[in-house]
């Protein structure tokens, strides 16, 4: 018997082994390590948002625009209250990181410069800026909070799909 056909049997049982290890850890993918998705699940989702135009308005208590409405959507959709935090980019980016908000809006784009500070969805929706270029809209996570984003990611794709954004 050849050295490789000798070894295929431990390499089989070292990947058996690896699989039940693994599958017995109740290991789901994708995860959020600090639980963000299973906080905000029938609890609160803390909101961040920036005014910027018809996507987010401020004045009075409670925010408006776009964004806001698939903000609120989303809270529903996960049966969660929404506490909203009106600020400028770099001070929600900060919340964000300091681990008290879940998300962020407010007209960003692809373009975003706090990608090693936030997690960015993709782009779910479009719009023209005033110089007629093309916006591609995204919103912020936490980093590393990837059931949560893919989550975020899935609700405003499917949103967008159905016109409502």
């Amino acid at each position: 018997m050849s050295r490789s056909a000798r070894s295929r049997p431990a390499v089989l049982a070292a990947l058996v082994l690896a699989t039940a290890t693994l599958s017995g850890c109740g290991l789901s993918i994708p995860t959020d390590p600090s639980g963000t998705l299973a906080a905000v699940e029938g609890g609160t989702l803390r909101a961040g948002v920036t005014p910027n135009g018809d996507f987010v308005e401020v004045s009075g208590d409670t925010p408006r625009g776009i964004e806001v409405d698939a903000i609120s959507a989303f809270a529903d959709a996960l049966d969660a209250e929404v506490e909203w935090t009106v600020g400028s980019e770099e001070a929600l980016v900060r919340e964000l990181e300091n681990g008290g908000l879940d998300l962020i809006a407010g007209g960003l784009t692809d373009q975003t410069p706090w990608t090693d500070k936030a997690g960015v969805t993709r782009p779910y929706a479009e719009a023209t800026a005033k110089d007629g270029s093309t916006l591609k809209l995204v919103m912020l996570a936490p980093l590393g909070e990837n059931a949560f984003l893919s989550r975020l990611e899935t609700f405003l794709s499917e949103r967008s799909t159905a016109g409502a954004l």
